[in-house]
């Protein structure tokens, strides 16, 4: 039996818990098996493939493990000699330091400044002063794509530095498993196997609520930093404090709008053309700079 082909059915957790029950019910290898000493729990296609890969071959009156101690050292290696391998791999839950939690606070008290203009004014007088050498030799416009190019920046360098990309692909490769596993369950008709990984998946749930806090965790820092430049233009525009000139833009299809005037829907034109820059900006720094900011490729 090739190696290779053994290794192609672990990565496919149907056909490695298919694997698991051919080997735990022929006695590590030792006795031959027939079609119906497995058809509780094997499809007739796992059967098949099995056979026509060479993992089992034709024996007296049935067929057996073409290299048991193979197979054996394959499933130990994969901590895994029964049929309840593929779903009882626990995941460390994510914690957040202290430091985390804090910016966090800080962050909801921040966001307070969109309700409140007392927050607002004193965040945005403060950001005001950092700002007045960019607001003073560039058109408002102009300002805004930096800011855009900045927060773009420093979110995209967060979010890859920050996300454990290792083990939110090991949360989408457990649901991704379970998933596989009761459509094969369900494909040979195994109810005890469904029962089982209905309890799997109940076990599981907590995945949801870890791979929320994976996914949330750079959100915060990137809101602390947001924020407080999204306020100060939200004061810059709504609170009178443009230079004179700033009317607005020219924009195709809609001509000339005013920074205020609504531009899509209900949003106005300065928080289009922000939102418009930083995607832009987001996608420019991440293939310029090779910086990957999912799980999927990262793995």
């Amino acid at each position: 039996m090739p190696v290779e082909q053994l290794e192609l059915f672990l990565d496919n957790p149907a056909m490695h818990e298919a694997l698991s029950v051919v080997f735990e019910r022929s006695d590590g290898g030792s006795e031959e098996l027939q079609w119906d000493d497995v058809r509780d729990a094997l499809s007739t296609n796992q059967w098949g493939r099995l056979i026509e890969s060479g993992v089992l071959v034709s024996g007296g009156t049935g067929f057996t493990l073409a290299n048991p101690e193979r197979v054996r050292q394959t499933l130990e290696e994969q901590g895994d000699v029964s049929t309840e391998t593929t779903g009882g791999n626990e995941i460390e839950s994510e914690s957040w330091a202290w430091y985390d939690k804090a910016a966090g606070i800080t962050a909801l008290a921040l966001f307070a400044g969109y309700w409140n203009q007392g927050i607002r004014d004193v965040i945005a007088s403060f950001d005001n002063i950092l700002l007045a050498p960019i607001t003073d030799a560039l058109p408002f416009y102009a300002v805004i794509i930096v800011l855009a190019v900045v927060t773009g920046l420093y979110s995209t360098v967060l979010q890859a530095r920050l996300m454990d990309h290792e083990k939110m692909q090991a949360y989408q490769d457990r649901m991704t498993e379970l998933k596989e596993r009761k459509e094969a369950a369900k494909e040979r008709g195994d109810d005890e196997a469904l029962d089982r990984i209905q309890e799997e998946q109940m076990e599981a749930a907590g995945d949801q609520l870890g791979m929320f806090k994976l996914q949330f965790r750079p959100m915060v820092w990137i809101m602390l930093l947001t924020i407080p430049v999204f306020l100060w233009l939200r004061w810059k525009v709504r609170g009178g404090h443009l230079g004179v000139g700033e009317t607005g833009l020219i924009v195709p299809l809609a001509g000339a709008v005013s920074w205020q005037e609504p531009l899509l829907g209900p949003m106005s034109t300065w928080i289009v053309w922000y939102f418009v820059c930083s995607m832009a900006s987001r996608q420019i720094i991440q293939k310029t700079f090779n910086i990957q900011t999912s799980s999927t490729s990262s793995s």
